[in-house]
């Protein structure tokens, strides 16, 4: 089986339905995706760029969504 792993270019509301689970981590990113409709067409990037984050947020939240998926606590 293929391990599950979180993009950039995932569709944000794919993500969701797959790992309900991040959502928590994605609202306290300042990200309200659950009940957004752009969620249906936007990317986990296009999605952070319109709530103002940078690359360096973009793929730090990308990193600490896919540790919480492994089980891990960013240090």
């Amino acid at each position: 089986m293929k391990k599950f792993k979180v993009t950039k270019d995932m569709n944000m509301q794919a993500l969701l339905m797959r790992r309900p689970e991040l959502a928590g981590m994605l609202l306290s990113s300042g990200m309200g995706c659950m009940g957004c409709p752009m969620a249906q067409m936007e990317t986990v990037e296009d999605g952070c760029r319109a709530h103002g984050m940078s690359e360096k947020q973009i793929d730090k939240l990308v990193e600490k969504l896919n540790q919480r998926i492994e089980g891990k606590k960013k240090k």
